[in-house]
């Protein structure tokens, strides 16, 4: 083993391979199979997920809603003053923490956010990917 440990560190200083693949090649060798966990998908920018939201009813009726991050972050900051003025919309959105989900978005919330099943057996589910 000292003989093919040799080689390794030979093509190293040759240059045909670099230290990261000698030291793979060593640990191999040596028996201590080094493997490198292999991310399985790129890491999306914060302002590209989207909110998703999924209604499923016993009855059938579903929904499926995808919403760009930013998106939702503009209409929060400026949707919400406005709907504030509309009598018809003003008791929808006066118990909404608006400064609070702003702050969950710049504060990068990612994931589950809500999973609700009703008694009748509704689902309700709300992420962020």
């Amino acid at each position: 083993m000292k003989e093919e440990i040799s080689r390794v560190l030979t093509m190293v200083e040759e240059g045909k391979i670099d230290k990261e693949k000698a030291t793979e090649l060593i640990n191999i060798l040596q028996g201590k199979d080094q493997l490198q966990p292999v991310p399985l998908k790129k890491e999306i920018p914060y302002g590209s997920k989207m909110l998703k939201i999924r209604v499923t009813s016993e009855k059938g009726d579903n929904v499926n809603v995808n919403l760009p991050i930013n998106l939702i972050k503009a209409v929060l900051k400026v949707g919400t003053s406005i709907a504030e003025k509309i009598p018809e919309a003003e008791k929808y959105v006066k118990d909404i923490n608006v400064d609070l989900l702003i702050a969950a978005i710049e504060n990068e919330l990612d994931g589950q956010i809500v999973d609700v099943t009703s008694a009748n057996g509704d689902k309700v589910f709300v992420v962020i990917e």
